[in-house]
């Protein structure tokens, strides 16, 4: 059977007028007859009774009535699903995260994305930073966000700046510098900084170092011993005189002091595989993830934390 077949016998069978029918699909008459004769052939059956008054269906063709309109109605949103996916209004998109982009830059670019696009819906999954790359490179992920750059260089792969939160310093409540506005970290080189090994949240350590490179600086690192990303129990470690915190991290006990660094923030980045924006809703993620919208207290790409 063919779907020309099948909608010239519902469209007949529902008008029970082979004249209307025809004009419904803008057919001619004999047209008409012929896809319906060319129908009871291939079923071996007449479906239709024909007198000079009027058109009424055996009971081959009301059998096949609402099977003909089942199909026929599952064809249709069949081609409306495709044409929604092909013209990106609909589709799923495999969004891969470090820990640190988990708090506040992924739900937001993820609810707000979803909230303009109902067709669209995007699968979140956290995973460490060797892992994001190399799923990135393997394509099953469809893009990445990450603090201090993902580390995949070529052309297979393109990074943007999607913006960067300002760097914060947590000290104790006893601090000489915990009663000061701001705390530059030069004033903190020769001090412990406490810091996760890099195995248990390597994208975080990795933006750290990164900072403290563009700073010129390598004060002693002592491992911290809390696996929580916002180590909130860091001031159990004696040996731990400071540590790095973004506002999206800050979790901490009431022997925490929170200090701003003027000047320094930390950088997030979007990377998706160059030919996967081939894909509209891979292509339309990326386009609203860009446009500049951040949540609150974020600075956008190549602007200056204030200092």
């Amino acid at each position: 059977m063919e779907l020309r077949e099948l909608r010239a016998f519902v469209a007949a069978a529902q008008e029970l007028h082979f004249g209307r029918a025809a004009d419904r699909l803008y057919l001619s008459t004999s047209t008409m007859s012929e896809l319906i004769r060319r129908l009871e052939l291939k079923l071996g059956a007449p479906l239709f009774i024909r007198t000079t008054r009027r058109v009424t269906l055996t009971d081959a063709g009301a059998e096949l009535l609402g099977r003909a309109e089942a199909i026929l109605e599952l064809v249709d949103q069949a081609a409306e699903a495709v044409g929604a996916v092909a013209g990106g209004d609909a589709g799923v998109v495999r969004l891969g995260l470090t820990p640190p982009a988990a708090p506040v830059i992924a739900p937001f670019l993820v609810e707000r994305f979803t909230a303009s696009r109902p067709g669209m819906s995007v699968e979140v999954g956290r995973m460490w930073l060797p892992d994001l790359a190399a799923a990135l490179g393997a394509g099953t992920v469809d893009a990445a966000i990450t603090c201090g750059g993902l580390g995949v260089d070529g052309p297979a792969v393109t990074t943007c700046a999607l913006g960067s939160e300002p760097l914060l310093v947590g000290l104790r409540a006893g601090d000489p510098l915990a009663d000061a506005e701001s705390v530059e970290l030069e004033q903190l080189s020769g001090r412990a900084l406490g810091m996760h090994p890099p195995h248990l949240f390597p994208a975080w350590n990795r933006a750290q170092r990164s900072i403290l490179d563009d700073a010129c600086l390598s004060p002693p690192v002592a491992e911290l011993g809390d696996t929580d990303l916002s180590a909130r129990r860091w001031t159990r470690q004696s040996e731990v005189d400071w540590i790095m915190l973004t506002p999206s991290l800050v979790d901490v006990d009431e022997r925490t002091v929170v200090r701003p660094v003027p000047g320094r923030s930390v950088p997030f980045t979007l990377s998706w595989p160059t030919q996967s924006v081939h894909r509209p809703a891979v292509r339309r993620f990326v386009e609203s993830s860009l446009d500049g919208q951040l949540p609150d207290g974020w600075l956008a790409p190549d602007t200056e934390a204030p200092g």
